[in-house]
């Protein structure tokens, strides 16, 4: 027997390992191409959706050419001879860019998600087919004047023309990536209600204080059954204070006199919706994202009161100015989404006649023609939230198909509507409402509980005794709120756009009934102005605070508050206005507007910065810039004070509150300290509140300033012992608190406190409202982008609000940031928080992030000088034919 020596092997094993070698080679050779191909599909289906920009394109439905101009940012200036083509290219070109937002938007509206998900969206639609948003908005287009109408329908040509050329992934990439699931969808035509309903979304992300409403009743139910309910009142005072009228500014302390308008005429009476009513319970899983309630559902699709939803605006007078006219900045707060839910536009009629009045820039929402917030050749406006409350919960008595009114039984309205289901069976969907409107308890575990056990909160509200009844009653909650009757804010949009004076102004802010918002102004005559539109309602008995009996009527609202008699502010004497969804006036003001303000605090410190610089020097747009991006957090301010008395156990503790000895209470991105101060006020609220009858507020980290200021201020308040955690007393609250929130950022981001940065722990993911929540993370990757460091934080100026006990992420922002120079509009500047495109992968898709994040704006250019210098690239658009 003989063995091959290593020298005889070789030659042997030298074949073998070549033929590996090469079925490797042939392995990875193949990977590569499948790789190469997956990546020429993926590319050429992400281009092939990109939109045209440059040269000339025939459109039928033109009746002239039109000249889209846009710059280096994607922003487009469209040029045309008559409102028909100036509307009919608008909506072409936010669907060249937008139009799967678009899309998606109007099935939220409509309540048809799961024509395009599937049987996961069934809950949502659901919850917004019982709102009848889109029923809704039909009536408001069947309202709209002539003229007005015309000016919808002309973008609707505008849309389809752009869908009558494309489709599937050549509108966009999402519909490549939906047609996996759903192969059989394909987009509608648009039509103008697609448009109007959109503004009824807007009202949702802005609709007030339902949540609070029901928040109170829920705790006054806990608060009753674990003490003397006579305590109750108390309590919730105590957790719900009032606002602080005398360290807060109000937006008009002095109402002006100024003429009437005369439209005293109230807009339509409620009546009840035939597509209103109660639904089955639907405990609801977005297929993209997951939530708990269609409440919740519906707000991840469409914006979320969170802490953060509202915004600033203020106006200063030329006689504070450095060029002697106004300056008016704008930064509206609402939920981070992906694309933004602004679009930048400009809109110029070649030649402004009475036929074609319109030239005018700013920020529009795709899907809708017109500019909403911005400037024309005469003035600027700009809004934030108004916060009074114009939704109420009704407790209804049911029998039955019936329900009691003041003593009689009177029949439900009573519909049903079909939910198609993509890849699955119609549901029959019954929708129940009384005369307050539709039923809304069964949808969430909050309104459910309510309905459940309704008299401990309606006696805490105010409800006569008497609303006790046998055990057998069976009781819902319905809902009652401006949006759901028809109204002209769709109107409002083009008389706000071509308006040159004050009173032109105020005639436009007469007809912005919904959201209720508070609207600035300035013109380049030099006035300032200011003026609370909207739709508010005049109520009988109680205020809305809490949830109210609906079988009175004498609870019911009796009418709404005449436009007349408004708050409106016209050159005041201080030389500025501030909002900050702030107090509106004082608490003597005749009609009851609210007790759910936002506290001041941004609304306060905007007033010291305009006062302090003023004082100095002339302000600059560059002043106000700054203004925009102040960071000072003022609960810190008041923690660092109390801390400083405060002994902590262990040095590294002790390092990290002396942190807060030198700093300057701003919390920016690259700071050490804020960073601490902020995890520090998350541990001391929820040691607050944690494991005890009074739960921790669920919102309005503006409102547990106020109530933690007060504690601080009362070392002897019971809230400072917590049996729960072991804690007796409030320096002992501190002490922990400041422990554990070492503990938590050193876990985070090391032991070093200097190595500490905010910015990186409250960064902001910018995240796709649908496929961006996918949970499949090569689906993620296509369309989120981030994370980008950010500053500000939760009730400062520079508001990038976070959800407290939950994560120090952002999660709601200034969607976009004006300061309008009416000096020169061409030194204006503007910014938003993504880019113009909706495309994952176009250039524009996210450009402008960065510069929001680092709190740069760009220049605006306006006058046909300017927009010719910044044009990049031109479009013609041409009649057909």
């Amino acid at each position: 027997m003989t063995t091959d020596s290593p020298e005889s092997a070789a030659p042997s094993r030298a074949p073998l390992a070549a033929r590996i070698g090469r079925i490797a080679f042939l392995v990875v050779a193949g990977i590569l191409v499948i790789a190469v191909a997956v990546a020429f599909f993926v590319t050429w289906t992400i281009q092939r959706s990109f939109p045209q920009t440059e040269g000339t394109l025939p459109l039928d439905g033109l009746q002239a050419e039109v000249t889209v101009q846009r710059d280096d940012r994607g922003i487009p200036t469209i040029t045309a001879d008559s409102t028909h083509d100036l509307f009919y290219a608008e909506g072409f070109v936010h669907a060249q860019d937008r139009f799967f937002e678009m899309d998606f938007r109007r099935h939220v509206t409509a309540g048809r998600v799961a024509e395009m998900f599937g049987e996961s969206q069934a809950g949502t639609d659901a919850f917004l087919r019982t709102l009848g948003w889109r029923t809704v908005a039909e009536a408001e287009v069947e309202a709209m004047d002539d003229v007005t109408r015309g000016y919808y329908e002309a973008y609707a040509d505008g849309v389809n023309a752009y869908l009558s050329s494309r489709s599937g992934s050549e509108l966009s990439l999402e519909y490549a990536v939906l047609g996996i699931q759903n192969p059989e969808y394909a987009p509608e035509p648009w039509e103008p209600a697609d448009s109007v309903a959109w503004l009824k979304a807007m009202a949702w992300d802005l609709r007030g204080n339902v949540e609070d409403e029901a928040e109170r009743a829920l705790l006054a139910s806990d608060l009753a059954a674990g003490s003397d309910p006579t305590e109750t009142p108390a309590l919730l005072e105590k957790l719900y204070p009032a606002y602080p009228f005398e360290e807060h500014p109000v937006i008009v302390p002095k109402i002006s006199t100024v003429p009437d308008l005369g439209t005293d005429a109230e807009p339509a009476a409620f009546t009840a919706d035939a597509h209103d009513g109660e639904m089955q319970q639907a405990a609801t899983t977005i297929e993209w994202q997951e939530a708990t309630d269609v409440i919740e559902a519906a707000s991840l699709l469409v914006g979320d009161v969170g802490e953060g939803i509202g915004s600033n605006s203020w106006v200063v007078s030329g006689d504070l100015t450095e060029t002697g006219m106004p300056l008016l900045a704008n930064d509206p707060h609402l939920g981070a989404s992906l694309p933004s839910v602004w679009y930048q536009v400009q809109l110029t009629c070649s030649e402004v006649t009475d036929e074609c009045p319109f030239d005018v820039g700013g920020f529009s929402f795709s899907g809708l023609p017109g500019v909403v917030i911005g400037h024309n050749q005469s003035i600027a406006w700009g809004f934030t939230n108004l916060t009074t409350d114009v939704t109420d919960l009704y407790v209804e008595r049911i029998e039955g198909d019936q329900y009691w009114r003041d003593g009689a039984l009177v029949p439900l309205e009573e519909s049903t509507e079909t939910i198609e289901v993509a890849g699955g069976d119609d549901i029959e969907l019954t929708i129940r409402s009384t005369v307050h409107g539709p039923i809304i308890s069964g949808l969430t575990d909050d309104f459910t509980a309510i309905a459940d056990d309704p008299l401990p909160g309606l006696v805490a509200g105010g409800a006569p005794s008497s609303a006790a009844t046998d055990d057998d009653t069976e009781y819902a909650v319905s809902l009652r709120w401006t949006a759901l009757d028809p109204g002209t804010a769709s109107t409002a949009i083009f008389a706000l756009s071509t308006a040159r004076d004050f009173d032109e102004f105020r005639h436009a802010a007469s007809l912005f009934d919904v959201p209720a918002q508070n609207l600035i102004y300035a013109d380049v005559e030099g006035n300032i102005g200011y003026q609370t539109p909207g739709r508010l309602p005049i109520r009988g008995e109680g205020d809305g605070w809490m949830p109210q009996p609906g079988w009175d009527s004498s609870y019911d609202w009796t009418g709404f508050i005449p436009f007349d008699d408004l708050p409106v502010s016209y050159n005041p004497a201080s030389g500025y206005i501030v909002t900050a969804n702030n107090a509106i006036v004082t608490d003597d003001y005749p009609y009851f507007l609210s007790r759910d303000w936002d506290y001041g605090y941004r609304a306060a410190r905007i007033t010291q910065l305009i006062e302090a610089k003023a004082a100095v020097a002339p302000l600059t747009a560059q002043d106000m810039r700054a203004i925009q991006m102040d960071s000072e957090m003022w609960i810190g301010k008041r923690l660092a004070t109390a801390l400083a008395e405060v002994d902590v156990e262990g040095a590294d503790v002790a390092e990290a509150v002396d942190l807060l000895r030198s700093w300057d209470a701003q919390n920016e991105a690259s700071s050490p300290a804020a960073a601490y101060a902020n995890v520090l006020w998350s541990n001391l609220v929820q040691n607050l509140f944690a494991e005890r009858d009074e739960p921790l507020p669920a919102d309005g980290q503006g409102r547990l300033f106020t109530v933690v200021a007060d504690l601080l201020d009362d070392p002897t308040d019971p809230l400072w012992t917590n049996e729960a955690i072991g804690v007796d007393g409030r320096d002992e609250m501190l002490a922990l608190s400041a422990d554990e929130a070492y503990d938590e950022l050193s876990a985070l981001q090391g032991e070093a406190v200097t190595g500490w940065s905010w910015g990186d722990l409250h960064a902001i993911t910018l995240t796709s409202d649908t496929l961006g929540s996918s949970g499949i993370a090569p689906i993620e990757a296509l369309f989120n982008r981030g994370p980008y460091a950010v500053g500000g934080g939760a009730s400062v100026v520079n508001a990038t609000g976070w959800e407290l006990g939950t994560s120090y992420a952002t999660t709601t922002v200034p969607s976009m940031r004006m300061v309008v120079d009416l000096a020169d509009f061409d030194a204006s500047t503007w910014i938003h928080l993504t880019g113009a495109s909706g495309h994952a992968f176009d250039e524009h898709y996210v450009d402008q992030t960065p510069d929001w994040a680092a709190g740069t704006q760009k220049p605006w250019a306006f006058s046909d000088d300017a927009v010719d210098k910044a044009t990049r690239r031109t479009l013609v658009l041409t009649p057909a034919g």
